[in-house]
């Protein structure tokens, strides 16, 4: 917290070019990608996804072979190529940043399961974040998550903000910064949250017995043993993928009652806390970024500065495009009709930013910071976009 954010990215990014592993005699990794397979924007299986055929293919490829300099200047590095099925495609940065952008709508989709829409997101708050879904994976599904956390890091070698909307408590796993269990599990489920708050703040077992009649009339409890009239509630809950577990052993036969009504709030508290962790999930995950970047530079960034890192802003900062876009053949910023097109864009919503940013650079998000902006050591770092713009193709008045 003592270290301004651009000074840990100019750390980070002398670091990513000091552990490059694929030289310049060594050709590019090439994936084929087949659009067919997801005509019309629907998936009909997980395994036709882009995901999951790049994820086949970059299987067989060494990690090192992905482990490229920071892309920079006209002609950036990619840590691989790709080619569209029956497309002729020339140059490799759009098909690549499309690629990225693909994904990432895969990812956040019912197409993939790797990702669960946060709980929280039914009642409108946080709404459209995500995290990684909390259940026991298979090795097939461990081997996507080590994919996932490789994407993470070529995005970040690539300087191509991915349009992910994670839950902080993802960021924070990542870097392994531990989870608030009062706020987190606020931000991730807001009904879990005000249900063992119930549980917490009861100050007298009529109390008690009235919250089990209220549950009781969600279904959610159960008639006591001892009293066939007088509902109560048992340990168990329903994890976030909506399987019902028992908070202890022989969970199912234990009634909640005046004794024990914490020991039963902090046992869901606890359940969400694990789930939100996701051990299994999220050691693949680390496994896979750490084949790309050292996971040691995660112990200078807070989960925040990570998630910027990777991520971006979820908005277009238009003074940062200006100062980024590069005008081509004898045309200048001053040009009256470059001035139109600015004033025009001043004139859009974040929402139509996004759309015009993914229709002229082929991804939704643009970098939050880059140290070409301060003139120093690192100036040659220009990333590869957002934009180009050149006179028209042809003789004037054609």
């Amino acid at each position: 917290g003592l270290i301004f954010y651009d000074t840990k990215v100019t750390v980070m990014n002398r670091v990513l070019n000091a552990t490059v592993q694929r030289t310049a005699d060594h050709a590019a990794p090439e994936i084929t990608l087949d659009p067919l397979e997801i005509v019309g924007g629907e998936i009909r299986s997980s395994e036709n996804s882009y995901f999951c055929q790049a994820a086949r293919q970059l299987a067989c490829v060494p990690s090192s072979q992905l482990c490229v300099k920071l892309a920079s200047g006209g002609d950036p590095t990619y840590a691989f190529n790709i080619r569209f099925t029956g497309e002729e495609v020339h140059g490799t940065s759009g098909s690549f940043r499309h690629f990225l952008w693909q994904v990432c709508k895969e990812l956040q989709s019912s197409s993939l399961s790797l990702l669960l829409l946060c709980p929280s997101s039914a009642v409108n708050k946080n709404k459209g974040k995500y995290i990684l879904t909390p259940s026991p994976i298979t090795y097939g599904e461990e081997q996507l998550f080590h994919f996932f956390g490789q994407l993470l890091g070529i995005a970040i070698r690539a300087d191509v903000p991915l349009p992910l909307d994670l839950l902080p408590s993802f960021w924070k796993t990542l870097v392994g910064e531990p989870l608030d269990p009062d706020l987190d599990l606020q931000e991730a489920d807001i009904l879990t949250y005000n249900y063992v708050k119930k549980f917490e703040n009861i100050n007298d077992e009529t109390e008690l017995e009235a919250l089990c009649a209220e549950i009781a009339s969600q279904h959610l409890a159960t008639e006591s043993p001892d009293c066939p009239n007088k509902p109560c509630c048992k340990f168990t809950y329903l994890t976030m993928t909506g399987e019902e577990v028992e908070l202890c052993p022989r969970g199912r036969h234990i009634p909640v009652g005046w004794e024990n009504k914490d020991v039963y709030a902090a046992a869901i508290r606890s359940l969400r806390m694990r789930e939100l962790q996701t051990p299994e999930c999220m050691t693949a995950v680390r496994a896979g970024l750490g084949s790309i970047i050292p996971l040691q530079l995660l112990t200078t960034l807070t989960p925040l500065e990570m998630e910027l890192r990777t991520c971006g802003l979820p908005y277009i900062n238009l003074e940062f495009l200006k100062a980024h876009t590069m005008y081509q053949v004898g045309l200048m910023e001053t040009d009256q009709h470059i001035e139109f097109f600015w004033s025009a864009l001043e004139m859009f919503t974040q929402e139509e930013l996004c759309k015009f940013i993914k229709f002229a650079c082929n991804q939704e998000r643009i970098p939050f910071t880059c140290p070409c902006k301060d003139g120093g050591p690192d100036t040659a770092h220009v990333p590869p976009y957002p934009m180009k713009i050149a006179p028209p193709d042809g003789a004037a008045g054609k």
